[in-house]
């Protein structure tokens, strides 16, 4: 499986942001052709140290790097993009693309 993980630092407006993630860029996202799965964290983010000053962490799962690739490059995957800047700043998330393997 491939794997994008994006990751959102703590938002100026949590309430603004979870009202556009949620109600706007997830169903967006679930239209990207050939997604598999689409996970969100749910509650606090911390590290081994505590705190982490990241708000939201999102996994979308695809069968390889093509599909992935591929549903980026969609209407759909451009449509994605686009809205980022709706309820985050750039600088504020971070995306990891990857192929993932059992060990």
């Amino acid at each position: 499986m491939a794997k994008m993980v994006v990751i959102y630092k703590h938002p100026a407006n949590p309430e603004a942001f979870d009202v556009h993630y949620f109600g706007v860029h997830i169903p967006l996202a679930k239209k990207l052709p050939g997604l598999r799965t689409y996970e969100v964290s749910r509650g606090p983010i911390t590290g081994p140290r505590g705190a982490s000053g990241v708000y939201l962490v999102g996994i979308l799962r695809f069968d390889d790097m093509q599909a992935l690739q591929r549903a980026f490059e969609s209407p759909e995957g451009q449509a994605c993009a686009l809205d980022v800047p709706n309820y985050a700043r750039p600088e504020d998330v971070q995306m990891f693309l990857f192929d993932d393997r059992a060990v």
